[in-house]
């Protein structure tokens, strides 16, 4: 069992972690409806220049293309039988790029939800869901990733799955969930649920905490609340770049380089250890975001109002835990941006 992030975290107070996956290889020429893990086989250049253009921007930790390799998405592209050889590739091209960096860099398998509702409200049962995410974990594994990374969940029953997967796989973890509705999932868990649920399982995460969702503001009051329920456990951060806009025909996210800058700050003073973006974020707001970390000093916790004046109004008042959240029906689980 590798220790890269474990030796990450004994001796760094923050860790910056990469951007957004999809935006990136949109921006590369991926076309809308096209499975992304395809490209670690026809157009490893492209992959390889994803995550060395994080690595430049001054990641230390970046996500390798596989957000959708499990079976159950792969079967819409007919390549459910590619699970492990997709997954393999996506590890190796991150750990040659990991290797030659010059400094410690941490290659994370990146898990994704695999769209399927969990049992009773839907089909996916518990030990389905476990085969799918021990297959691609042991893909992975193989290909030199150094922690796996569960990502965009919103139902804890399956983070618990890939929980069980990855002790299979006997490979360290960490996790987050999406937090989109008031606070909430979309399968209702509150900030406070996830800890407790998290607290509760046998095979613990190295660290865990939430990304997308919807402003980076939502995210930071997620985790405040984390960080209020249980002081001192290692928190990801991973926060959209801005709002989704549509303009000429594309999403553009709004937020600005400074503007992620500032996010990266606060959320440091919120508590988390692991900070990087998700949707919209490309290398230029990673590089502002390394400046902000490294030269800023760590300040005290913010208020919600000082979130809100550096980085936007909330997207509700309710923060999911009040009981005020309104329910969302579930839906599959979206692509991480």
């Amino acid at each position: 069992m590798t220790t890269a992030l474990v030796d990450m975290l004994s001796s760094r107070d923050w860790i910056l972690a990469d951007g957004a996956t999809g935006t990136n290889l949109f921006n590369m020429g991926l076309s809308s409806g096209d499975a992304p893990e395809m490209w670690n086989i026809d157009h490893p250049d492209r992959i390889t220049k994803l995550y060395q253009d994080a690595v430049d921007a001054g990641s230390d930790l970046f996500l390798t293309n596989s957000f959708g390799g499990n079976a159950s998405r792969l079967k819409l592209h007919d390549a459910q039988s590619r699970v492990f050889e997709l997954n393999k590739a996506a590890a190796e091209l991150g750990r040659a790029v990991a290797d030659k960096a010059g400094r410690p860099v941490v290659v994370a398998g990146s898990v994704g939800p695999t769209g399927d509702i969990m049992a009773p409200m839907g089909t996916l049962t518990h030990e389905s869901a476990v085969e799918m995410f021990h297959e691609q974990a042991e893909g992975l594994k193989a290909g030199g990733a150094d922690v796996l990374w569960v990502e965009t969940i919103s139902a804890f029953e399956e983070y618990k799955a890939a929980a069980e997967a990855f002790r299979l796989a006997d490979m360290p973890w960490c996790g987050t969930m999406s937090f989109d509705t008031a606070g909430r999932t979309m399968m209702g868990v509150t900030s406070k649920d996830m800890v407790n649920h998290v607290g509760k399982l046998g095979y613990q995460p190295l660290a865990f905490g939430a990304n997308c969702g919807t402003g980076a503001s939502d995210l930071l009051r997620t985790i405040l609340g984390m960080e209020e329920a249980d002081p001192g456990q290692p928190l990801i951060s991973k926060g959209n770049a801005g709002i989704p806009k549509y303009h000429d025909g594309h999403i553009h996210y709004d937020g600005t380089p400074e503007l992620m800058a500032d996010y990266a700050e606060l959320a440091r003073n919120c508590g988390a250890r692991i900070i990087g973006g998700c949707c919209g974020t490309t290398p230029e707001h990673l590089a502002a975001m390394r400046e902000a970390l490294e030269t800023r000093p760590k300040g005290d916790r913010p208020t919600l109002e000082q979130i809100t004046a550096a980085l936007g109004d909330f997207s509700s008042e309710s923060d999911g835990t009040d009981g005020n959240a309104p329910t969302r029906t579930a839906r599959r689980g979206r692509r991480r941006g």
